[in-house]
């Protein structure tokens, strides 16, 4: 390696390191004001002051009710998660390697909605779920999202890229479409899947519309929602704030950090082709 080629390449790793603390700043002022108590919010807190008393209160005060809401939001968060991997892929590869009539249409359809925000759409959401007795369940916030047009999309166009001899040969072999979707394309697509699973744990577990819409009732809060119902009773309670702010940022950034590699190739592989 020559030495501008040397020095170029300090330089780049330099400024992503500047960068990447740049960016991480906030949330380590968070973490660091979740642990000290309210006397000591922007001081320089020696550290035996810091203590995890505030994360205690949300999970020892039955007036909180964390725990509950903690495990609303993991089973809500998990069964979309599931619904998503069963559903969008399905529907990516009739759309990338099926033929059947209008299929062109319901392509530019999935299309189209992905354009459209969900703000948009809430109303009718909550209408329909009204007329069907959903208000105030699970099923108001899982049932309308066990699927989502971007990932249909983002699928198809990595199945597009499958090619077509790998189905053939399992059809010779004695699969049916179906069989050597599962068998065959499905387990291809572990890139792009995970990454899907990233987007939607973050949009799940994060959702604060759309749960406090459908769902009034304490006990069946997620986490984000009954978080946000305490804000103004410890408003001036920085310290306790910031810990609920870490509950709902830290498994997502856990799970990110997890399937990070996973994740950077199903972006890159479900570039725009076809």
């Amino acid at each position: 390696m020559s030495a501008n080629k040397r020095v170029s390449t300090i330089a780049i790793y330099a400024l992503l390191i500047i960068f990447g603390f740049i960016f991480a700043v906030p949330f380590l002022y968070t973490i660091y004001t979740s642990l000290v108590s309210l006397q000591d919010v922007n001081k320089f807190a020696e550290l035996s002051d810091l203590t995890f008393k505030n994360y205690t209160l949300f999970f020892t005060n039955e007036a909180y009710n964390v725990p509950k809401w903690l495990f609303n939001t993991v089973i809500i968060t998990g069964l979309v998660i599931l619904g998503n991997l069963i559903i969008n892929p399905m529907a990516a590869f009739a759309l990338a390697k099926l033929e059947f009539t209008g299929k062109k249409m319901v392509y530019w359809i999935v299309v189209a909605t992905m354009m459209v925000p969900y703000q948009m759409i809430l109303i009718p959401v909550y209408v329909n779920v009204a007329h069907l007795g959903w208000l105030n369940t699970f099923t108001a916030l899982t049932v309308p999202f066990l699927y989502q047009c971007l990932y249909i999309f983002m699928l198809r166009q990595f199945f597009i890229t499958v090619p077509g001899e790998f189905i053939e040969a399992a059809r010779m072999d004695g699969l049916t479409k179906m069989g050597a979707f599962w068998r065959i394309v499905y387990p291809l697509a572990k890139s792009p899947l995970i990454t899907m699973s990233i987007l939607a744990f973050a949009g799940t577990w994060n959702s604060y519309l759309i749960p406090s819409t459908l769902i009034n009732i304490p006990e069946k809060y997620v986490l984000v929602v009954g978080l946000n119902s305490l804000k103004d009773a410890f408003f001036e309670n920085t310290p306790l704030i910031m810990a609920g702010v870490v509950l709902t940022t830290l498994p997502i950034l856990v799970f990110f950090f997890i399937f990070q590699k996973q994740y950077i190739e199903g972006v890159s592989s479900a570039g725009i082709k076809g």
